[in-house]
């Protein structure tokens, strides 16, 4: 592994370069694949303007803390310089950042729990990355699953950090509520799809999330479009949750997914289209059955489905 040889004293100089904000706007974009300083910046645009526009500006500067504790933590531990030059410290702990202050009381203790969540994040990737590694795959966005999960479960003990806006625990039920299928509401659910990767419940920012995909790679922008539309349509034709539908939480683990497997980890052609598709369906069922295992618990899925979907899809190796 390439580690770092720089003085320490030279590091946290380092800090307040013009590189080292390039890392961190990277390292927003890196959370949908994309090694792009203004996919970047127009995430955190995103996510600030979807915040506010909800009344829930504290998440934005929640995935601003995240991401920079986390890129910081590991620019200062003597870890691979390449992962640190392409933002790859920094796209876990800005995810636990959006997912702190969505679930969790504004109090002090829940900054300090997301900074410690965040400064993990870091070891846990490397630590995950490094069993993974004899299967070809890597850790994804698992490791701020993982240790969000944790912190999630500690709130219903911890009443420094309280779950005030957690799901209460129950058992599944098959209650559907009536949804909206003209045009415009199908456009919203569609665009929400694509901003709840940042778990912001805001069509305007599904559009910035586009723009900004389009900007770094167009077929990322395609194939973000097409998972939120064939997640939508999965999850209607199915009868998924009405509410779940009508705020695109279908559809963000399915972008993902599209995403990784559409033009990522696989040459874009007709064969991994189709690949990609069957991916983002089985996405569409694994969503919908964790979040049927974790309501006993009053636990979010986040982005487990499309890491468990992605996983499948690249295990068996196939030579597209």
């Amino acid at each position: 592994m390439e580690t770092l040889t720089t003085k320490p004293s030279t590091k946290f100089c380092h800090l307040f370069s013009m590189d080292f904000i390039k890392i961190i706007f990277k390292g927003s974009g890196q959370v949908m694949f994309q090694n792009n300083i203004w996919t970047g910046v127009l995430f955190l645009l995103g996510i600030f303007v979807g915040a506010y526009q909800e009344g829930q500006g504290l998440v934005a500067w929640g995935a601003l803390v995240g991401l920079l504790t986390s890129t910081i933590t590991a620019y200062l531990l003597p870890l691979s310089s390449d992962d640190n030059e392409n933002g790859l410290w920094g796209f876990n702990g800005i995810l636990v950042g959006c997912a702190f202050l969505t679930f969790l009381g504004n109090t002090p203790y829940t900054w300090i729990a997301l900074i410690v969540c965040a400064m993990l994040t870091s070891s846990v990737r490397l630590a995950f990355n490094n069993v993974m590694a004899s299967w070809g795959i890597n850790s994804l966005t698992f490791p701020f699953v993982f240790l969000t999960w944790i912190f999630l479960f500690s709130a219903r003990v911890l009443q420094g950090i309280p779950p005030t806006h957690m799901s209460e625990p129950v058992l599944s039920s098959a209650i559907n509520p009536s949804l909206d299928l003209s045009i415009s509401h199908l456009l919203i659910y569609w665009l929400k799809g694509i901003s709840q990767v940042f778990l912001i419940n805001s069509w305007v920012t599904g559009i910035i999330f586009l723009i900004a995909l389009f900007i770094s790679n167009k077929w990322a922008a395609i194939w973000a479009a097409l998972a939120s539309a064939i997640a939508l349509f999965a999850a209607i034709l199915f009868k998924a949750p009405g509410s779940d539908i009508a705020n695109g939480l279908y559809g963000f683990s399915a972008v993902l997914t599209g995403i990784a497997l559409g033009m990522t980890f696989y040459k874009v052609s007709h064969k991994t289209a189709a690949w990609a598709f069957l991916g983002i369906i089985a996405t569409v069922f694994v969503q919908a059955g964790m979040n049927g295992m974790l309501e006993p618990f009053g636990l979010p899925s986040l982005t487990a489905p499309f890491c468990l979907t992605t996983w499948l899809f690249l295990l068996p190796r196939f030579k597209f």
